[in-house]
């Protein structure tokens, strides 16, 4: 059986993919420590500023356990982050939703990622456009 080697394009480009990921997480590590937040809380966090949401569907968008989601809420809510209410749509589901201070710290949080910002700053309006469409057909 042949073996398929992946051309030398194709690896370059896996490898830069795999050094943007590396770059955004410590990044958003090190956005999230400055705010005294984890990673996850900071992810969870930035979520919620974009619309309330069940733990459930947190749990999909962060392709992680519900179970952990939840430790993660109870956290955030102990620091006075992010509340729990009835889903207005069927008071039997609680949506976790963010605070006032919540949503201040989310902006400061977005404020503080320089990573995303700087490299996209080099390229045109153009060219973000194209990029984006790339990952979106790649992400299927």
């Amino acid at each position: 059986m042949p073996s398929r080697r992946a051309d030398p394009l194709t690896l370059e480009v896996v490898e830069l993919i795999g050094d943007v990921v590396t770059r955004y997480h410590q990044e958003y590590e090190h956005a999230a420590s400055s705010h005294q937040l984890t990673g996850a809380q900071a992810r969870v966090l930035n979520l919620l500023s974009l619309e309330p949401m069940p733990m459930r569907k947190i749990a999909q968008k962060l392709r992680c356990e519900p179970s952990n989601i939840t430790g993660i809420v109870d956290r955030l809510e102990t620091r006075g982050l992010v509340e729990r209410r009835p889903d207005p749509a069927d008071r039997r589901v609680k949506l976790a939703a963010p605070t006032e201070e919540g949503l201040q710290t989310a902006d400061r949080l977005r404020e503080s990622l320089d990573f995303a910002r700087e490299p996209l700053a080099g390229l045109s309006p153009a060219e973000r456009a194209v990029l984006r469409d790339l990952l979106r057909r790649m992400l299927g």
